[in-house]
């Protein structure tokens, strides 16, 4: 019984029948030569084809064949590849890894082995040469094979041409489908072979073939090198002659031997049954069919065909797989899957690669870009194996660490501005594309949240107080400015935020370890990290400031949440930067949670002399056509004033005396700042030169709350765990390893007036009273704070000596010591600590 499809157009329904079709066929394959791209639906009436029919098989094909993209592989270097001014290659560099949906490298007929030609042409198509897109020969035999039952007729009646074409209109399907349910249908659509939708497919492929072999310009050996490179020549996705010499070979297509040529073009009729490395039996019978029918078409000598059958197709193979995705980058180079599958996300997710994530998504599915990334293999070697010296991967303890690696902005010679590149992302867990319980491997990556990961991130801790920091110098502030630092209570509003004063009960700051505290230098608060000292700066500040200069720099919540929890995102679900909550003055010490990119790039500005660059990963982009693409901008530009920046590179310079005092300095001019949060759940050391920054934390859990205290951590017993216990000496390691080679720059020079301060009288209050010596001070500005009692010449409770006496800068605490009504002697005879003094 025979099929009937019914075609509606206006008020004409027609039955569409394999009989009708079949008379079609003829008319195509017996004109096809004469009549070519003008054959029309009156041409179809005449032969009594149904009108239905004809405008269903016919019309609307003038645009099926516009230029097709065909899907490549994607090549993703490290930044050592290099290119000459001309656009050539100048080093290939480290390949990282490959990406494909069909393993293809498309290149030209001259680069194409002429006996791969000649086995296609011998085997597919052997009145190549002669005809027009159709082979009426061949038609007429799928025909006649067809009347009698046969049901592989229909490929035999195939040109090149319609093959082509056939693949052609599969990949517009394709690329047209959203869902994989949607492709998949698309393909059986295209591809159907058999009864009337089979008869009409081949009929629109030869009207295409025809059409496209008569286009201006078009020659034989182009529509060659058109099929040769999108042929499929293996099971495993083998797209292309050049992907199929290299797979099978591990040479190019231009160096195949006839032999070799024989056992590809023998796949491409049915590639999961001829494919060599699936049925050696059959891919070597499908050879020898091959060679074969070279030798009838003079292709190849009789000698040649006995001592290529003789060969066994096994003994002839070189297999040489490429991997696809970022396994290939993690054996290539120690923990750099992790920066691999960050670039792939960037790919279809930033607007440089497309307007909307289908267009994204097209680019990334059909590939061919050569992509530089700005990964350094030497340093993401050395950052992967420090971070895993000391907490090594799957580790019982449950303990992660994480580092990201940013080169700070320059100016060029040329006025431009350049850096921002992220060089190393490493952690303490082995990549994988899927978490399958293995300890020692995730698939989360540590160092990247929004909008790239779902990654909760890191509170900061005190390395949060460089913002605090910028902000008060920025506001008119120096280092030499003296602040409170003792354990105390607050009041809420005593803060400010961005809508007025903050509200909210009153909360007491304390400091780790408790006994800091007194009045110190800004510049010691910071050297010692005094969360206290920090609380009452923000007091003369703004916290809107705070945070906002934060968000400048990039650290902004890592994955943002509004209060019931639900993820904060545009009209459109696309990732929105939160600052961190300026409403919340705790946050001054870092209660929010960000990333160590966020913060190796916030710090890359301390160390660049205020020069703030987006960190990126991609440096070049090269498609197809050898034109370079859009690629994501670092925007880098003078964030902070030099004069600013250089005098924070100044007061974190003091760390290696301060918070990192027994982890000792590097041998070259480095900053950083050490972070703990609350609870010892966290742990940071951010430290910078001018040639590097690196983030460094460390998290009690890779997926909860935990605290890092008091466990075994690579086989060595911890007490309280703060920045300088395992991130510091981490972050030290490296950068002597990494920082090795090369010119040691010291930082910029920082502002007198930012570091000493503006200089203004201080009233002598000696012999007051307290009660009149604060208020006196407290007109001039200051701030008061009582002193030790000590031995004076004077009535007890008055005023004997003060410090800073003489001069200070605005706004400082002015330390009062009362006497004791106890004359002096000689060993009393000694002024009381001063801000210079060390300490």
């Amino acid at each position: 019984m025979s099929r009937t499809i019914r075609v509606l157009t206006g008020d004409d329904e027609r039955p569409l029948t394999p009989s009708s079709l079949l008379v079609a066929f003829v008319i195509v394959a017996v004109l096809g030569g004469l009549v070519t791209a003008g054959l029309t639906v009156p041409a179809l009436a005449a032969a009594n084809v149904g009108t239905s029919v004809a405008r269903t098989t016919f019309n609307a094909l003038d645009n099926e064949l516009d230029d097709v993209v065909l899907p490549q592989r994607t090549e993703l270097y490290a930044n050592d590849r290099a290119y000459n001014d001309d656009g050539t290659v100048a080093n290939e560099g480290t390949l990282l890894a490959t990406f494909y949906t069909q393993n293809r490298v498309v290149v030209p007929l001259s680069q194409i082995s002429i006996h791969l030609q000649d086995a296609v042409i011998a085997t597919e198509d052997k009145r190549f040469a002669d005809h027009n897109g159709v082979d009426p020969q061949g038609m007429t035999r799928a025909l006649v094979l067809g009347a009698l039952g046969a049901t592989d007729n229909q490929q035999g009646a195939s040109t090149l041409t319609q093959q082509y074409v056939k693949n052609v209109l599969i990949l517009a399907a394709m690329d047209k489908a959203k869902t994989d349910a949607d492709r998949q249908a698309a393909y059986n659509q295209a591809t159907v072979a058999h009864g009337a939708e089979g008869y009409a497919r081949k009929l629109r492929e030869a009207r295409l073939a025809v059409a496209f072999e008569q286009q201006e310009g078009m020659t034989k050996d182009k529509i060659l090198e058109h099929y040769l490179n999108i042929a499929q020549f293996g099971a495993a996705s083998i797209y292309g002659a050049e992907a199929a010499a290299q797979f099978y070979f591990g040479i190019s297509a231009s160096e195949l031997d006839y032999l070799q040529a024989a056992t590809i073009a023998g796949i491409t009729q049915n590639p999961m049954k001829h494919d060599p490395t699936r049925d050696p039996a059959a891919g070597e019978a499908r050879r020898n069919t091959v060679l074969k029918l070279m030798r009838e078409q003079g292709k190849i000598t009789d000698d040649e065909y006995t001592l290529g059958v003789a060969k066994p197709v096994m003994d002839t193979l070189s297999i040489h797989d490429v991997p696809v995705g970022c396994t290939a980058a993690e054996n290539k180079v120690r923990g750099a899957g992790y920066f691999c599958d960050w670039v792939s996300k960037i790919i279809v997710k930033d607007p440089a690669f497309g307007e909307t994530a289908e267009d994204r998504a097209k680019v990334w599915a059909k590939g061919g870009l050569i992509i530089t990334t700005s990964l350094d293999p030497r340093v993401q070697a050395i950052a992967t194996e420090e971070v895993q010296r000391s907490v090594p991967a799957g580790d019982p303890s449950g303990v992660v660490q994480a580092m990201a690696v940013v080169e700070p902005g320059h100016t060029t010679a040329d006025g431009t501005m350049e850096g921002g590149w992220v060089r190393a992302l490493a952690q303490s867990t082995n990549w994988t594309a899927t978490n399958r319980g293995i300890a020692s491997e995730s698939a989360i990556n540590l160092n990247i949240a929004q909008p790239y990961y779902n990654n909760q991130g890191f509170q900061p801790g005190s390395t949060f107080k460089a913002f605090t920091l910028l902000a008060w110098l920025e506001a008119g502030h120096s280092l030499s400015d003296v602040v409170n630092g003792s354990s105390q209570t607050f009041q809420m509003g005593q803060f400010t935020s961005c809508s007025g004063k903050v509200g909210g009960p009153p909360f007491t700051m304390r400091n780790s370890p408790p006994s800091a505290g007194g009045p110190m230098t800004v510049r010691d608060a910071t050297r010692n990290s005094v969360n206290v000292a920090f609380m009452n700066m923000a007091t003369r500040l703004s916290l809107c400031d705070i945070m906002q200069r934060a968000a400048d720099l990039g650290v902004v919540k890592a994955n943002p949440k509004d209060p019931k929890g639900n993820p904060i995102r545009d009209e459109n679900g696309g990732y929105i930067p939160v600052p961190f909550n300026d409403r919340v003055p705790v946050n001054v010490i870092g209660t929010d949670n960000t990333t160590t990119l966020a913060m190796a790039s916030a710090f890359a500005a301390f160390a660049s002399g205020g020069i703030f660059c987006t960190p990126v990963a991609i440096m070049r982009v090269v498609d197809t056509a050898g034109v370079d693409r859009a690629i994501p901008d670092a925007n880098c530009h003078q964030e902070i004033e030099p004069a600013v920046a250089n005098t924070i590179a100044l007061a974190m310079s003091g760390v290696w005396s301060g918070t990192m005092r027994s982890v000792g300095a590097p041998r070259f001019p480095a900053a950083g700042k050490t972070g703990t949060s609350n609870n010892n759940e966290y742990t940071w050391f951010v430290g910078y030169t001018p040639r590097l920054s690196a983030a460094v934390a460390v998290s009690g859990s890779l997926t909860g709350f935990k605290s890092a205290n008091r466990k075994v951590i690579a086989g060595k017993r911890y007490g309280v765990v703060y920045g300088s216990t395992i991130a510091g000496p981490t972050w030290k390691r490296f950068a002597d390893r990494a920082l090795a080679q090369g010119p040691h720059p010291g930082f910029g020079q920082g502002s007198a007036e930012l570091i000493h301060g503006k200089q203004v009288p201080v009233p002598n209050v000696q012999g007051m009273t307290t009660e009149q010596a604060t208020e006196v001070l407290a007109a001039a500005g200051f701030s008061v704070s009582i002193g030790a009692e000590v031995p004076a010449w004077m009535r007890a409770g008055l005023v004997a000596q003060q410090s800073p006496a003489g001069t200070a800068t605005p706004g400082s605490i002015i330390t009062l010591y009362l006497s004791n009504g106890l004359p002096p002697d000689d060993r009393d005879r000694r002024r009381p600590p001063g801000r210079d003094d060390p300490g």
